[in-house]
């Protein structure tokens, strides 16, 4: 697996095309998990890429997290992100962090990222005791418009 260098392009993708994958990724995960996502809770957070001097480049670059909730009793959520996390093992995701209890209370979280799309995945315990799923995307640079001759 080719982990991409600070020199390296960005990698190109249209901001609804990684609203879709992200959107489709959460729905996998909570069917691995075997619970139902509130589709109304979903949202989606574009922002700006700020280089580390605080630098905003003004060719549309931007990152993306993506969050949505499921309702799923606390009860399960261990069980839940226990399948999430083999899932995401599965599928070449490093698994960086890990809980199910905290204090002897559910308080469930998997944390995941994949080297060679930098993409970030949580799925997590609320403190309403929801159970969320996010993904978070590395800098990603849109398409050029495209141009049509006539």
């Amino acid at each position: 697996m080719s982990v991409p260098g600070p020199a390296a392009p960005l990698p190109v993708k249209a901001r609804q095309d990684a609203q879709d994958w992200a959107h489709h990724m959460t729905a996998y995960m909570a069917q691995t998990a075997g619970v139902t996502l509130d589709p109304g809770s979903a949202e989606p957070f574009f922002n700006d890429c700020v280089g580390r001097n605080d630098e905003v480049a003004e060719d549309g670059r931007y990152t993306m997290s993506y969050a949505v909730y499921s309702s799923a009793p606390l009860d399960r959520h261990p069980e839940a992100v226990r399948k999430v996390r083999t899932m995401l093992e599965q599928q070449g995701f490093t698994i960086d962090g890990y809980r199910e209890t905290a204090d002897g209370k559910v308080d469930t979280v998997v944390d995941a990222s994949q080297a060679s799309s930098r993409y970030l995945i949580t799925v997590q315990t609320t403190t309403g005791g929801l159970l969320l799923f996010r993904v978070n995307t590395p800098c990603l640079l849109p398409p050029p418009p495209s141009t049509t001759s006539r």
